[in-house]
């Protein structure tokens, strides 16, 4: 079976450890362990009787929610099946310009959405070096370094970065928008942050026509198998996407999940409270063990620097303790010397830290 290059193939790491996938303790997928919210299993159950009937092809009520959550007109909100569509959307977009400036190391299906039209990558490093600071100055230094003519490109990151977990500030991106022809913002992480701390754009982006925001539904309340994401732009753009893509996109399951979890604020605050601490006493764990170099990360998992391979630490885990990691083989970049993993419970994260002890042989 082959490699996965996402996290979360459940099936492929049982296979690997010899056992049920429901056996598998999966810190590969960056999904919150608090959900799903009661809220939107509920909401899932009520509209089971509506399975005959299709979908509001314009989602009205599921734009209503997510215009109130963000406080935007809905016609600036275009719901889709996961933010991997919006994404493909996306690329068929920045296809159009010269060339497509990426973040790297860079979420591997944004190479898939430029690829699939032939989009030209122009590829910037991040620094990898840890830092405890929360806010970043900088984006994409190198840009200004090599003194790219960038009116005719369009720019692709995501904040806070995958897989780093490196949160940009919000006035480190601004400059971008008046110098690229199209900037897309990822922020399928962003939710995990409270508004106070925070740094999305969607504050500014009735202000600026060349901007899209992608957000992400599904794993901040931990419904991945619905497939629900979102974007948010300029109504004309919207419209134009609608036009792309197939009719429902969105199932009626997803749309009322949604709805209600948008409206679940006891989650939202629950969430905020839980991961600070939690995800400090996996760093601080992994931090502990030798040979082991974690960063420091805005979202729910940690990028860490390993001096034992990530592909086989990975097999370890998996084989002898029926733990799935993500290894870092996927992002060029990285290559084998990094491992990166989720922030779950903290027996579950106890229960890792234990297996990688016993690792090390």
């Amino acid at each position: 079976m082959r490699q996965p290059a996402h996290g979360g193939n459940l099936i492929w790491a049982a296979a690997q450890a010899g056992c049920p996938s429901s056996a598998i303790l999966d810190f590969s997928a960056s999904i919150s362990p608090l959900g799903p919210p009661n809220s939107a299993i509920a909401a899932i159950m009520s509209q089971l009787d509506h399975l005959r009937y299709y979908p509001d092809p314009d989602y009205s009520e599921l734009r209503l929610a997510l215009s109130h959550f963000h406080q935007l007109p809905p016609e600036w909100i275009l719901p889709g099946n996961g933010s991997a569509e919006l994404l493909s959307l996306a690329g068929r977009e920045l296809a159009q310009f010269a060339a497509t400036a990426l973040m790297t190391p860079a979420f591997g299906d944004y190479y898939r959405a430029l690829a699939a039209y032939n989009a030209k990558v122009l590829e910037f490093p991040v620094s990898l070096v840890s830092s405890q600071k929360s806010v970043e100055t900088t984006v994409i230094t190198s840009v200004e370094d090599k003194g790219e003519r960038r009116n005719d490109k369009g720019l692709l990151l995501n904040n806070p970065h995958n897989p780093t977990g490196k949160l940009f500030a919000r006035s480190a991106i601004l400059p971008y928008l008046e110098e690229f022809a199209l900037v897309v913002v990822d922020e399928a992480f962003m939710d995990f942050l409270p508004q106070d701390k925070e740094q999305s754009l969607i504050k500014v982006v009735q202000e600026y026509p060349n901007l899209v925001i992608l957000r992400s539904l599904t794993k901040f309340y931990s419904l991945p198998g619905l497939r629900l994401g979102y974007a948010i732009s300029h109504p004309d753009r919207l419209r134009k996407w609608q036009m792309w893509r197939d009719p429902w996109p969105v199932n009626t399951l997803a749309a009322a999940a949604a709805i209600a979890a948008l409206q679940d604020r006891e989650f939202q605050l629950q969430t905020w409270m839980w991961l600070p601490p939690v995800r400090n006493q996996l760093f601080e764990g992994l931090n502990s063990l030798p040979g082991l170099q974690p960063l420091y990360s805005a979202a729910n998992f940690l990028l860490v620097e390993s001096q034992q391979p990530g592909s086989q630490l990975q097999q370890k885990l998996l084989k002898r303790h029926q733990i799935l990691i993500r290894d870092s083989l996927s992002f060029p970049e990285l290559g084998d010397r990094y491992f990166r993993v989720a922030v779950r419970s903290s027996s579950d994260n106890q229960r890792l830290l234990e297996a990688i002890a016993q690792s090390e042989d």
